[in-house]
């Protein structure tokens, strides 16, 4: 098989398992803080923790601004039927960056790593990030080459896969859609502040060596944890439950 064949099964292979990836993010985080936790640090420092919520919450800001702004049957896929695009999205966020949602992704885990307390950690995690959605970001990019041509060269030799060109923008020419956003984003947004609260909790265990609530989890992340679930739920239930949030001519595939 060819490289580039080679490389665009493994992109897709590997976009069908990322759910997986975090999963494999929190092993190496937890093991990481139980190997090497400092006792006497200071693990509850509040403007390291609003630094890497801030970093975190970017991320979901980033995917909320794109998810928002993009109209229905844009380049995307899902897992059963592989690439889906019907049009492709050269405007709105899409013409600074060609994989805004990534760098979206990118932010929210940052702000996770981060937290873990270890630079080689975030450096070996940022490293493991770029080749893990290098061969997705491919696989993706090859897939829509394919079918628009010389309309997604055009595009893609204009604007950068990764890192925005913020004076490129142009409006993406429909209105920001928070149904939408809510609709497709509260499993991210739960995720996050779960996290966050069960990294927090191991290294309480380890600092306090007690299971006792107050001691494994502080009135700020029980209170985020609360709130961020109660969030969770509610549009959780109206997504599946109701029509609520539906919006016509925003379906979104990716």
């Amino acid at each position: 098989m060819a490289l580039i064949e080679e490389m665009d099964r493994s992109g897709n292979w590997l976009f069908r398992w990322r759910s997986f990836l975090p999963l494999v993010l929190y092993v190496m985080a937890f093991t990481l803080i139980l190997l090497n936790m400092d006792k006497d640090a200071n693990h509850e420092n509040l403007n390291w923790i609003w630094t890497c919520v801030g970093v975190s919450l970017f991320g979901l800001i980033i995917r909320a601004f794109t998810i928002g702004f993009t109209p229905a049957g844009t380049s995307g896929r899902n897992t059963k039927e592989g690439q889906v695009a019907e049009a492709l999205n050269t405007k709105g966020i899409y013409s600074m960056c060609r994989h805004p949602l990534y760098l979206g992704n990118f932010f929210m885990w940052l702000g996770i790593i981060m937290y873990v307390g270890n630079h080689w950690f975030t450096v070996a995690c940022v490293l493991l990030f770029w080749l893990y959605y290098e061969r997705i970001m491919f696989a993706e990019e090859y897939f829509l080459r394919k079918k628009f041509g010389d309309k997604y060269l055009y595009w893609s030799d204009k604007v950068p896969a990764f890192f925005p060109k913020l004076t490129a923008y142009k409006s993406s020419g429909v209105g920001f859609s928070l149904r939408n956003v809510l609709k497709r984003e509260y499993n991210g947004f739960f995720a996050v502040f779960l996290s966050f609260a069960l990294l927090d909790a191991l290294k309480n265990y380890l600092f306090y060596k007690s299971f006792r609530l107050e001691d494994i989890l502080n009135p700020f992340w029980q209170w985020a944890l609360i709130i961020s679930f109660v969030v969770f739920l509610v549009l959780r239930t109206m997504k599946k439950q109701t029509s609520l949030l539906d919006v016509k001519g925003r379906e979104f595939v990716k």
